[in-house]
């Protein structure tokens, strides 16, 4: 026990856990929040928002960030190039960030139409959107940075700071203008974290003396390039593919079991923070740093060891108390929610079991498997959705769920098995 207290893991693990559990305080307050004031229709709202800023975070960063955090790994000693690395991704996500400002500014209405539907006009989100965008880009840019250094508790302190300042902002914004302020909070709350993120920053590197133009290296883009290519396959495919599913349950079972499904997907993201967070801090630089099959392996097996059990545990005890746990975080309007936990957990398992061999497509830079792989389970995600909904309803949303996750395991365990057995 004295061993395990000891090592680099438990503490990054306990301190993570510490973000994790203020992470979902924060999500009991606000989802009660939601509950109460915007209702099943106005959490579906919420969830088509949260998608498309899912995609827009992947476009504003280039989807550099894992690839940042394998550069910076690599050449945190090296000064030279690390002083490139630093200058290039800045000026490039700047001048991205100013574009996106404009586009999103300019077609608000367009993009209010296309996001909520021409029934809904909330033009002016995308309006302060656009302002805030390009400082949440930026602080991404930072955390990537500080994380590929190696101070994984700086990137957790981070997440604990900018959660108690969307806690703050959310309260004061649904309250006072409801679904238009939990909108708001959506767009506005990320952008805060710059501040916290430039401290850390500017700490470890001093920022007026890291940007030079005279730095900027058009190779490191195209080094990136392969990173920035899956990240946006990802986060732009796969957030497109979750609207298009709930649309099509409006279309067929109604916005109420939309934002019920909405509903359930904000409590599994509560506790799928624990998995994602530590894989990205703790995993990912590991996996990228492993020489060879044999520390690749043992990368592989710690998370299988000490991670994945714990996951399970947790998920075993959440489903148990469900009923508690909707009338807690929402009200009775939103019990027909517990009747997802079962299939919902089932398939986040599964993904959890699945993540950490994903993120080797990241670590050794295997763009073009990763591709396939996550195109054709988006494919199958979708059509196994939009099939299976016509028998179970909502149900065969989170059925097509599991199997595409089941799926998708087998097939990154049979292709990365020489570093598993």
């Amino acid at each position: 026990m004295k061993n395990i207290i000891q090592t680099q893991l438990f503490k990054i693990s306990s301190l993570n856990s510490l973000s994790v559990i203020l992470k979902i305080g924060v999500g009991l307050v606000t989802s009660k929040l939601l509950a109460v004031f915007v209702g099943p229709s106005g959490m579906a709202l919420v969830g088509n928002l949260r998608n498309f800023m899912t995609s827009l975070e992947s476009i504003s960063t280039l989807g550099f960030q894992n690839g940042i955090v394998k550069y910076v790994v690599e050449s945190k000693n090296d000064k030279s190039n690390f002083q490139k690395i630093i200058a290039t991704v800045f000026i490039s996500l700047l001048l991205v960030g100013i574009v996106l400002c404009g586009i999103l500014f300019f077609f608000a209405i367009y993009w209010s139409n296309q996001i909520f539907g021409a029934n809904y006009n909330y033009s002016f989100v995308f309006k302060v959107l656009a302002l805030t965008l390009p400082w949440y880009a930026v602080s991404l840019y930072f955390v990537a940075v500080i994380n590929g250094m190696g101070k994984f508790k700086k990137v957790i302190w981070i997440t604990i700071i900018g959660n108690v300042i969307g806690l703050l902002l959310s309260l004061i914004l649904i309250w006072n203008y409801k679904t238009l302020g939990a909108l708001l909070a959506i767009v506005v709350s990320p952008a805060l974290l710059f501040l916290v993120s430039f401290y850390f920053f500017n700490k470890e590197v001093p920022f007026l003396q890291a940007i030079r133009l005279r730095f900027f290296d058009f190779q490191i883009i195209k080094n990136l390039s392969s990173y920035s290519l899956m990240a946006l396959v990802s986060s732009i495919f796969g957030p497109l593919v979750f609207l298009a599913i709930r649309k099509n349950v409006i279309a067929i079972v109604g916005i109420d079991q939309a934002g019920y499904w909405e509903t359930m997907t904000r409590i599994s993201s509560y506790y799928m923070l624990f998995a994602g967070t530590i894989l990205s801090v703790y995993f990912l630089p590991k996996l990228a740093s492993a020489k060879n099959e044999n520390e690749t392996k043992a990368v592989f097996w710690s998370y299988y060891k000490s991670i994945l059990p714990l996951f399970i545990l947790g998920l075993t005890l959440i489903y148990s108390l469900r009923f508690f746990i909707v009338e807690l975080l929402f009200t009775k309007d939103f019990l027909p929610v517990a009747s997802m936990f079962f299939w919902q957990l089932i398939g986040d398992i599964l993904k959890v079991a699945f993540l950490i061999l994903g993120y080797q497509f990241f670590a050794k830079k295997l763009t073009v498997a990763f591709i396939i792989f996550e195109i054709a389970s988006l494919a199958v995600l979708y059509f196994l959705s939009n099939y299976l909904i016509h028998f179970f309803g909502i149900q065969g949303v989170l059925i097509a769920q599991v199997l595409d996750n089941l799926i998708y395991l087998l097939v990154l365990v049979v292709y990365f098995r020489k570093y598993l057995f």
